[in-house]
């Protein structure tokens, strides 16, 4: 039998998993890495961290998978996006990376906006919003704030790329990355050349990758290094993978037009799969072949979601406990006994993109208790969701499912609220574990186990639960819907 080796990159520390071919999970072993944060919204990590922290991880994965280095056939990894890396020749770091979280360049996301270039036209259909997270306006804060580790930089490119050449010696940036965060058009122009010309910033061309590769298509194999520090063969393949939460798709197996991944944590990431390209204000996107060939992703998100319950935890001072919560949350009635909550504590990313929104609680009696508020909160979030499925179907998406990975898929309640404020089946797959899930099926397609990554799915994601939204709920939540829309507008004219 051949087996995978797997890694995800996080936020906070780097995850190695092995995977057998029917995708059964073998072994798991994270390694932390430390972040610096400072004024500025600046979040900086060491890439050196990232490949010390793979190599370990992945030495005792294999180890605890009880199987020998040389069955390992291929890897694939999915990384965080918009964590960006300056690299010397030899593919050292000249500074700290700039890591997702990190938005010092939000002036540079103006003078992005302000160029109106057609490549624009993801970003809601050319009205916004710019985040700074992206590539484009971090190599331009660079640019213009640390011209000396611009000049200096061979390769200005992300994560993923930096575990390839560390891997490979290869400079090669995956289609998944380039086409969500780097205005990059598979399906046109290819590399956004009018935009970065436009902002000074031409030369940027070529200190990105040389190549652009898909998810699921073998880079390379590995350096005589790379292998000695795995002790792994130097035969074993080096499967392109991409961003965590769009290889976390994969692992949830949505991949068919009308299918919707909900990825859950402090935010809330929506994809759908699309087979005509669309693009309007309050969606991003939509990005051709970024996952699937001949396919196109649509976007959405919530800023602030789960980030909301754990505020509530955190200003009860004694902390919650969360299965009293949801047993007493799961009696009440949709509408929480008059509360209406507005989701928006940290702005809103779509479909209203107002980073200045904030967050409300209306409807407020001395009878209303902390779960309440809890189910109010699941609630507003739900009807967040909802609003975002609405403005992809005003400009021609619709989905007819909506499959949930992270967080949120532990709780049955919450998974019931997203199905009743939606009206969609909510479906979970057994694996919770998407992003690695999906790196597997890309590893074992690159592998030739599979003929493409539909086969894969097929093979290695596993169906679990579906939970059906209940008629009766659905009803309830209409008109409170229509409430939640009204919050918006009247808070915003009361907050300006």
């Amino acid at each position: 039998m051949s087996y995978y080796l797997t890694a995800d990159g996080g936020t906070e520390s780097l995850r190695a998993r092995v995977y057998n071919e029917s995708g059964q999970c073998l072994s798991s072993k994270a390694v932390s890495y430390d972040t610096q944060f400072s004024p500025g919204g600046r979040a900086e990590q060491n890439p050196a961290d990232w490949w010390n922290n793979f190599v370990s991880a992945s030495r005792a994965a294999i180890v605890e998978a009880g199987i020998a280095a040389n069955e390992i056939v291929s890897i694939c990894y999915a990384t965080t996006s918009c964590s960006v890396v300056a690299l010397d020749k030899a593919g050292d770091a000249l500074r700290p990376a700039m890591i997702w979280m990190d938005v010092r360049a939000a002036e540079e996301t103006d003078l992005v906006l302000a160029t109106g270039d057609p490549a624009l036209k993801v970003n809601g259909n050319g009205q916004g919003p710019v985040s700074a997270e992206w590539m484009i306006p971090k190599a331009l804060w660079l640019k213009r704030h640390e011209p000396q580790h611009y000049d200096a930089a061979y390769r200005i490119c992300e994560y993923q790329d930096y575990l390839t050449f560390k891997l490979t010696g290869e400079w090669a940036a995956s289609l998944d990355n380039v086409g969500l965060r780097w205005h990059y058009d598979n399906a046109g122009e290819g590399w956004a050349a009018s935009l970065v010309n436009s902002l000074g910033i031409g030369d940027i061309l070529e200190k990105w990758p040389s190549r652009v590769v898909a998810p699921g298509e073998v880079v390379g194999t590995l350096t005589a290094a790379a292998a000695d520090a795995l002790g792994l063969s130097p035969s074993v393949n080096v499967v392109q993978g991409g961003a965590d939460a769009l290889i976390g798709m994969i692992g949830l197996g949505v991949a068919k037009p009308g299918q919707l991944a909900l990825i859950t944590g402090s935010s809330h990431l929506l994809f759908g799969v699309t087979e005509k390209p669309m693009h309007a204000a309050g969606m991003w996107g939509a990005y051709p072949d970024i996952v699937y060939p001949g396919r196109y992703i649509v976007e959405g998100g919530q800023t602030s979601t789960g980030s909301i319950i754990n505020w509530l935890g955190r200003m009860s001072g004694t902390g919650m406990d969360y299965d009293a919560l949801n047993i007493a949350a799961e009696k009440l009635a949709p509408g929480s006994d008059g509360l209406l909550v507005q989701d928006h504590f940290q702005g809103n990313r779509t479909p209203y993109t107002d980073p200045l929104s904030r967050g409300a609680i209306i409807g407020l009696t001395l009878a209303h208790e902390k779960h309440h508020i809890f189910r109010a909160m699941m609630e507003s979030i739900g009807f967040g969701t909802k609003a975002i499925l609405d403005s992809f179907e005003r400009a021609g998406y619709t989905s007819n499912e909506m499959t949930v990975g992270g967080g949120a898929a532990a709780s049955p309640l919450f998974l019931q609220i997203h199905a009743d404020t939606s009206g969609l089946p909510v479906r979970v797959p057994e694996s919770a574990d998407a992003p690695s899930t999906g790196s597997a099926v890309l590893a074992a397609v690159g592998a030739g186990q599979f003929k493409d990554i539909d086969e894969g799915i097929a093979a290695m994601v596993k169906p679990g639960r579906e939970i059906e939204p209940c008629a009766a709920n659905v009803s309830a939540y209409k008109p409170l819907y229509e409430r939640y829309l009204k919050m918006y507008p009247a808070l915003k004219d009361i907050l300006s």
